[in-house]
């Protein structure tokens, strides 16, 4: 695609979404009441879904088949127009598609591709309370049962289980076999028996992350995914999909409406008429806080663009993860200080938006989020030591 070519479909973005980006979704969506959120996230869905931009990266015949330069475009303008995200189907229309498209059998995305585009919601059931950064030692069993499998377990950081039709369930068929040898993968339907799903209310007043607990819950054989005890491998592709896209939509998102608040932030003056802008120390952070932010879009760009090439190093979403996770801590954090006693009093943000909602302090106690699921920055950095740079590896037990 020439850049002409990407100028014209800029420019269709950009005139969809001025006519289609609901302008008061933030406010509707502050507050709103389970039923209410989701039904603006089907909304919202489907009106991306008619536009064609709500699985740009699927293969063609699934509704998807945009270019990789293409997409960068639609995250960007979908971030500049502040456009609400895909809070429920972003495992369905990442982890699960990207699962099904690798592993799953033609039956399998016959089945679930067509019906997470009418609006069907996934779950991932990966970590437990004794698995979560050693994702390889979980215990939720699976044994064979007649045509099919019963399984028994616990998970965690279930994020929006609640709402969940469906999970991709990682469960132990061989206990005796080596951790990551034994482990097979399922797409579990949420509505078995023996399946209880329960909140946890967090420090930010949400609910978000859930707990399942599975007892004694069947599912059918051709729940499978991929071959019996090969789990780990098919999980790989799962977790891929957090890579590239993912990272690319937000980090546009921080660079446009989150620095944007940031700003303003900045420039709100206080009782005595005096704005935090006004200090040097502050303008200066905040200078350092928009170069590092152009730095990690540039690197979020550079990395899908290798990605599709076929060049990414075995680190690089590593990378990515790592800086977009601490630089949203660092960023969320230098908004709780600029907005003093004044940010400890907004007690509500938007369900449909991201980590940077301008409501400081619970954007900077959600950032935690960041820096522990998909693997700890401790282990992020490990990854770009030992398969980036090529460092011994750490030593057994330490």
């Amino acid at each position: 695609m020439t850049g002409h070519d990407l100028d014209e479909f800029r420019g269709e973005v950009r005139d969809w979404c001025r006519t289609h980006v609901p302008a008061d979704w933030r406010r509707t969506q502050t507050g709103p009441t389970d039923a209410e959120f989701v039904r603006f996230q089907h909304e919202w869905f489907q009106r991306l879904r008619r536009a064609g931009y709500a699985v740009p990266h699927w293969p063609r015949e699934y509704g998807g088949g945009m270019s990789v330069p293409e997409q960068i475009v639609l995250y960007q303008e979908l971030a500049a127009h502040d456009a609400p995200r895909l809070v429920l189907a972003f495992v369905a229309v990442h982890h699960a598609a990207a699962t099904l498209l690798a592993a799953g059998t033609e039956e399998q995305r016959r089945r679930h591709l067509p019906a997470i585009l009418d609006g069907e919601i996934w779950v991932q059931g990966f970590s437990e309370p004794g698995a979560g950064s050693d994702l390889a030692a979980l215990q939720t069993s699976a044994r064979r049962d007649g045509g099919g499998y019963v399984v028994t377990g616990q998970k965690v950081w279930a994020s929006g289980a609640q709402y969940a039709d469906w999970c991709l369930l990682l469960a132990r068929t061989d206990p005796a076999a080596p951790k990551r040898r034994g482990i097979s993968y399922f797409l579990l339907d949420m509505r078995s028996p023996g399946i209880e799903v329960r909140p946890i209310r967090q420090a930010t007043g949400e609910s978000h992350f859930c707990e399942i607990f599975l007892d004694e819950v069947r599912i059918p054989a051709d729940g499978l995914v991929g071959a019996e005890n090969a789990g780990w491998q098919v999980a790989q592709q799962t977790l891929g999909a957090e890579r590239g896209l993912t990272m690319l939509e937000l980090s546009e998102r921080l660079g446009n409406t989150g620095f944007r608040l940031l700003v303003e932030a900045c420039e709100r003056a206080d009782p005595e008429g005096v704005r935090p802008l006004d200090d040097a120390l502050v303008a200066d952070r905040l200078a350092a806080l928009d170069i590092e932010i152009a730095g990690l879009r540039a690197l979020c760009r550079d990395l899908v663009e290798r990605h599709d090439a076929g060049r990414a190093g075995p680190a690089d979403a590593s990378v990515a993860k790592l800086y977009y996770s601490e630089l949203l801590q660092r960023m969320t954090d230098f908004g709780t200080e600029v907005g003093g006693v004044a940010a400890h009093t907004i007690l509500r943000k938007p369900m449909s938006g991201g980590w940077e909602s301008g409501a400081w302090v619970l954007d900077f106690v959600g950032s935690w989020e960041w820096t522990i699921p998909g693997g700890t920055s401790e282990i992020q950095r490990t990854i770009i030591a030992e398969r980036g740079l090529g460092l011994p590896r750490e030593p057994a037990g330490t």
